[in-house]
């Protein structure tokens, strides 16, 4: 019995090596944009984009190691988009917090995450929130990318009067940033593999010849990770030094583990449900084993100096292409780490070349608003505010809160409070907390 057969059951799991292989190809090049995204989001704190490229790719290569070993699923992991989003423009742009204490509250939450999972209650808080709230969370993080991305591409920029206006269309970022969007789209409606990383390249390309950027290579030693590795403050998040009042901390942490636990449970399921893993035996000790792969991802990842690193929706790209075992992942892994030679060609993509594909994931994430039953005004309302507040108060947080509070309120005042499940009640009772404390 060969290595490979004995590590993941390939027969068993009706799949072969080249099929794997080809499985693993597929699913890092849908998702790889990240190594380009990530760098640009997270330099926005201060951060040095090279440690962080260099955390991002170790954290997927990590994260996709331990998914392939401990769950044998052909899901492949990095840092999150939203997540990384949410660090960025909220957690330290809005709360005004070092990116070293935002990186200590990924720490926590990922620990957070680790026992919520070891003692079921990850599984009861997901069971307990109503569909057209989750439906609404996804869809407010993805409005919240789409603005994100429309203003680092100079498509909408700031006005007194209206807020924000159409930005300048004669020069070349927002243009570009345009065509891109419009390129990926084109690519992935005939189904191209990479349709993300190519509209992010092409971008980057035409920016080279109009001179907006250096050429310094494809190919070198990967930068230092020094500046973030293991930089997190616990003392100062936990106000120590002057760190975060507990308000903060607990808004921080609150929605660290509610995007976590939402988006990586959500996606494990529908990954690993199309792939037809679920009806295997043991299916459910596996997922379980996936669910503390994906905790301890999150904690490794803020040692590492990213943020949270979570299941990656793309890897169904890999099961559309025959994917069924480990071998994806760790196809996924080893493709991670040899990204780690192209810091270059990282380095030099504009942050209107990342925009495109913000705005593109933005697009696909929006698609959850069908799952909102817009029949019930107690269902449709709270989903409505959550999912509109997040990019107009520019906080996932503020989303999150509106979301469940009023989705109580709403559902007490009209005498239907027994429909809320207690999980509702837990939520909406620590974001009122946290604006009592503020």
């Amino acid at each position: 019995m060969s290595l490979p057969e004995r590590l993941f059951q390939l027969q068993q799991h009706g799949t072969s090596v080249r099929t794997e292989l080809l499985a693993g190809l597929t699913t890092f090049l849908t998702m790889s944009y990240i190594v380009f995204v990530n760098p640009d989001i997270l330099g926005t704190t201060g951060m040095d984009p090279g440690a962080v490229f260099v955390a991002t790719c170790l954290a997927a290569a990590l994260g996709s190691m331990v998914m392939a070993f401990a769950a044998n699923f052909p899901v492949g992991m990095a840092p999150g988009m939203g997540l990384n989003a949410f660090f960025a423009f909220t957690v330290v742009g809005a709360a005004g917090l070092p990116w070293q204490q935002a990186l200590a509250a990924v720490f926590i939450s990922g620990l957070v995450f680790l026992v919520l999972s070891l003692t079921g209650v990850r599984a009861w808080l997901v069971a307990g929130i109503p569909p057209s709230l989750r439906a609404a969370i996804v869809a407010g993080i993805g409005l919240f990318l789409a603005i994100i991305a429309l203003q680092k591409s100079g498509v909408i920029i700031a006005n007194t009067d209206t807020l924000v206006a159409l930005g300048p269309l004669n020069t070349a970022p927002p243009l570009l940033a345009l065509a891109g969007f419009l390129l990926i789209a084109i690519l992935e409606a005939r189904k191209v593999r990479g349709a993300i990383l190519i509209g992010i390249l092409a971008v980057t390309g035409a920016a080279w010849l109009l001179g907006d950027v250096q050429f310094h290579g494809l190919i070198s030693l990967p930068p230092s990770l020094a500046p973030t590795f293991l930089q997190l403050d616990l003392p100062g998040l936990l106000h120590h030094d002057g760190g975060a009042p507990i308000a903060v901390l607990l808004q921080v942490v609150l929605v660290f583990v509610l995007v976590e636990v939402f988006d990586a449970t959500g996606t494990l399921y529908g990954v690993v449900g199309r792939a037809g893993l679920l009806k295997l035996p043991g299916a459910q000790k596996r997922f379980g084993r996936a669910l503390l792969a994906d905790s301890t991802a999150i904690v490794a990842g803020s040692l590492l100096g990213t943020s949270s690193t979570t299941a990656f929706a793309e890897s169904a790209s890999g099961v559309q292409a025959g994917g069924r075992t480990g071998l994806t992942a760790l196809v996924v892994a080893a493709l991670f780490l040899a990204a780690l030679l192209f810091s270059p060609l990282a380095a030099m993509v504009p942050g209107y070349a990342t925009a495109p594909a913000l705005l593109f994931v933005a697009g696909l994430m929006l698609r959850e608003l069908v799952d909102v039953d817009w029949g019930d005004l107690t269902e449709s309302v709270p989903a409505a505010l959550c999912a509109l507040a997040m990019p107009f108060t520019y906080s996932i947080a503020n989303g999150l809160a509106f979301g469940f509070i009023a989705y109580a309120v709403l559902k007490a005042g009209t005498g239907r409070w027994r429909e809320v499940h207690p999980a509702v009640w837990l939520v909406a009772g620590l974001f009122v907390l946290r604006y009592a404390l503020e």
